[in-house]
């Protein structure tokens, strides 16, 4: 890897625009186009997305099979600003083989390619691919193999994004984490991915910051968009239902730290409104935060993009 491409980002103490978080409604009257992109439609065990939580107050919020198995998706965002076309996360992609596909209980509803085909983009249009992470089923739609079964870049036009953290963390892989880390998704990337090494501004409008509770150096973008601020949360909170400060997925490798994160990012973000934008819920695509007598929880659905 050439580390003389590595992007250092320094906080500039940029102070986001408060939404009036009263009205159900945002306004987008820019030029920027967020368009939400589902890679993936799949099941997961409730037991591995919400942890120690007894499965009588999960399946509260999302319906069970006989296999103890919830719906998710992988819900992407392409951020089409006139210049450049952000596209944050990938799924899991299609390269891996039958047996990987079974354990994730994978529906052939949605891909990554035709998704974007569908919003009107090819992979060629892409000119950047900002991971929050490098979980499978979060960058591995970003490499498929050719015909000859060669590893590819789905994306050749784009420059690729992760925190340094994250890189040095999924390179070295510890065994809670290394069935996650695939090298077929991470060896294509070695010589082109670019490293950031602090949070702060991405573009103008977009900002990153780093919470470390789900893994080490999970990058969770707010972008902002007129009246509204928009945080597209990933595996930090992947649901509405994970609004909960307790709930937390058994895979986060540092649980009492994810509460710590999160509980201070609810505050912040029920005073300022935030949108929070779920990469996995399969009913909410969005929606803001409200305190209760029982805790912070989802106030408003909302539908966001430019479709």
């Amino acid at each position: 890897m050439n580390h003389d491409s590595g992007f250092r980002i320094h906080d500039s103490n940029h102070h986001s625009q408060i939404t009036d978080h009263r009205s159900s409604r945002i306004s987008y009257l820019s030029c920027m186009k967020l368009i939400p992109i589902i890679a993936d439609s799949w099941r997961m065990d409730g037991g591995v997305a919400f942890g120690v939580i007894p499965k009588s107050l999960w399946q509260r919020y999302y319906p069970v099979d006989e296999n103890n198995t919830i719906p998710i998706v992988s819900r992407c965002l392409l951020i089409d600003d006139g210049e450049r076309r952000i596209l944050i996360d990938t799924g899991m992609g299609r390269k891996q083989d039958k047996r990987y596909y079974s354990f994730k209980y994978l529906s052939e509803e949605f891909d990554l390619v035709s998704s974007l085909a569908s919003a009107g983009y090819e992979p060629s249009d892409i000119t950047d691919v900002l991971f929050t992470h490098l979980h499978d089923d979060h960058v591995g739609g970003a490499v498929y193999r050719d015909a000859d079964g060669r590893l590819m870049l789905q994306f050749p036009c784009a420059r690729h994004w992760v925190s340094s953290a994250q890189w040095k963390w999924a390179l070295n892989p510890n065994k809670r984490e290394g069935a996650s880390y695939l090298p077929e998704n991470l060896q294509p990337l070695k010589d082109i991915i670019i490293l950031i090494d602090e949070p702060g501004d991405f573009t103008d409008e977009i900002r990153l910051a780093f919470h470390s509770g789900h893994t080490m150096g999970q990058i969770v973008p707010t972008i902002q968009k007129n009246d509204a601020t928009i945080v597209y949360c990933g595996d930090f909170i992947p649901s509405a239902a994970h609004i909960h400060v307790p709930f937390i997925a058994s895979v986060d490798i540092q649980p009492l730290l994810a509460m710590e994160e999160k509980e201070v990012f609810l505050e912040m973000a029920q005073e300022l409104g935030y949108v929070l934008f779920f990469e996995h819920d399969a009913v909410n695509e969005a929606g803001r935060v409200e305190l209760t007598e029982k805790g912070y929880r989802l106030a408003d659905p909302l539908v966001i993009g430019d479709r």
